[in-house]
């Protein structure tokens, strides 16, 4: 039997492979856009995998559906090009909506990545069973010829899915790899229209009709123009993260990084703190050792380089090595945070948990645990395989400080300090009064080691800063602001400590899944 609608095969296997590239694109870079206004979670990267998944079998179904009753020639050509200009719409509608939606948790995600993706996902993977049709000749192929373009479809999709975390992602912000995506998919779509007006199909033999190029046009032209109009609170797009600069006064500077405020530098004095997570950092800091001594620091996560600069600045001959997994941020902290590489702060662009290895045996006094990914610390960085080799730097008494924030009921921070206990024979946490007494959230600071800095004196330092937020009746659990080992105890409870095997960082950041014991 005669296929009316017959397309060449290579142009069919064309359309399969970019149309399945195209919808990976959107997935991957969909976790990009909404990450600053929910966070790059497990719930983000759910959602956006999620959303996906469900227009794609949605497109799928409806692309196969019209392609029967309309046929494929009529609806190969407008769904390319709809499809291209909808992902163009994609940046600008969850710029739009994604400020009202910051703050509403794992629904955010689900919504925004919704709002980017669903549709255009959807047009595109309408394609592929539209172009099968066109390839099918004979019933006794009809196997061959659909296992042949899912396999195609795949293949594409893996190509997308590459392409996105190893090129687009580096080499372009999400904004152009947007454009560049709808592009590609207007323009196939384009020849696919003319072609089929060339060899008189695509609109029935006297049908008076314009057709739909005109709104097709329309349409194109309001996707890419949002996409240039429509601002972005980013600076800087990195493969990882929104970033930007935020002026405070004449000399401070305050990076942002997706929706956290990450790190705050006055880059005319290193020496000031500005948060007070920092100014615990430097009180654990100050009484390691005399000032007189130098220290030699690695720290995981850069982000503003406050520390690291801090350090040199109140400590001469003292070095810093860090560990940052983002060039950009690297970049962009020599340009606008005043960051100056040298002998005494280095930097190591990669992954903590793989640099680390490459650290020397007992090479520090002083490991910096400060990297986040979105409004979590990474969870391959808090697992008891990783605090081991956060050990194995360590000088024997050197001190490991860690950044966390966590919310009542607190459960990833009981979990960690469990991680902590497992290796480091004292364990500190540091905070204001309401956080220990588990009734607020915010930073936590977490002290570990072998020889810890005087309880007292810590809480004389925060005490100077009027840290303290209303007397606290359980003097045994520590001085004002300083959980020791008791205090430590009524904080992990029956917390179970992570592991490689089991880290469910993102579910124990989220109240309403918590069960007892962090489990």
């Amino acid at each position: 039997m005669r296929n009316l609608w017959h397309m060449s095969r290579t142009l069919a296997v064309v359309l399969v492979v970019t149309t399945s590239a195209s919808v990976l694109v959107l997935e991957i870079l969909s976790m990009r856009l909404v990450a600053p206004y929910a966070g790059l979670t497990l719930e983000t990267y759910t959602a956006s995998v999620g959303v996906a998944l469900g227009a794609i079998a949605v497109g799928a179904a409806l692309g196969g559906r019209a392609a029967d009753a309309m046929g494929p020639d009529r609806i190969i050509g407008p769904l390319l090009v709809a499809g291209g200009a909808l992902t163009m719409l994609a940046r600008p509608l969850v710029l739009t909506f994604g400020p009202a939606l910051r703050g509403a948790g794992p629904a955010a995600a689900v919504i925004l990545v919704g709002l980017g993706i669903a549709v255009p996902v959807a047009v595109l993977s309408a394609v592929p069973p539209a172009v099968v049709k066109t390839q099918l000749a004979r019933l006794t192929e009809t196997g061959t010829v659909v296992g042949r373009f899912s396999a195609l479809g795949t293949a594409g999709a893996l190509a997308g899915t590459f392409a996105t975390g190893y090129v687009l992602l580096a080499t372009l912000p999400v904004s152009q790899a947007l454009l560049a995506t709808g592009i590609l998919m207007v323009g196939l779509g384009a020849g696919q229209l003319v072609r089929d007006r060339l060899v008189g199909r695509g609109v029935p033999a006297g049908d008076t009709r314009r057709g739909p190029g005109v709104p097709l046009l329309g349409l194109t032209v309001l996707g890419a123009g949002l996409l240039v109009a429509v601002p972005s609170e980013c600076e800087v797009e990195t493969a990882y993260y929104c970033a930007r600069v935020v002026p405070e006064g004449e000399t401070g500077r305050v990076l942002y990084l997706d929706d956290l405020q990450h790190s705050y530098v006055d880059v005319a004095d290193p020496t000031h703190l500005e948060f007070v997570y920092t100014e615990r950092f430097a009180d654990v800091i100050t009484l390691m050792a005399p000032r007189s001594r130098p220290i030699q620091a690695l720290h995981l996560g850069g982000g503003g380089f406050t520390i690291p600069r801090w350090l040199a600045a109140t400590r001469p001959g003292s070095t810093s090595t860090v560990l940052e997994l983002d060039p950009s941020i690297v970049r962009l902290a020599r340009e606008r945070l005043g960051l100056r590489t040298g002998p005494s702060l280095r930097v190591r662009v990669g992954d903590a948990r793989t640099t680390i290895a490459t650290q020397p045996a007992d090479g520090y006094d002083l490991v910096v645990g400060d990297a986040f990914g979105g409004r979590s610390v990474p969870w391959h960085l808090t697992t008891r395989e990783f605090v081991g080799q956060v050990d194995r730097v360590l000088r024997p008494d050197g001190v490991y400080l860690l950044n966390i924030i966590d919310n009542p009921p607190l459960a990833f921070l009981a979990a960690e300090i469990a991680t902590l206990r497992q290796v480091f024979p004292q364990v500190f946490v540091l905070a204001t009064t309401d956080q220990l007494a588990g009734e607020d959230g915010g930073n936590f600071v977490v002290v570990a080691g072998s020889r810890a800095p005087d309880p007292a004196a810590l809480a004389s330092a925060a005490a100077a800063r009027d840290e303290a937020e209303r007397p606290r009746p359980e003097a045994p659990e520590g001085p004002e602001g300083v959980a020791t080992e008791r205090g430590v105890d009524r904080l992990v409870g029956d917390a179970r400590p992570l592991s490689d095997d089991w880290a469910p960082v993102d579910q124990l950041l989220t109240p309403y899944v918590y069960s007892d014991g962090g489990g």
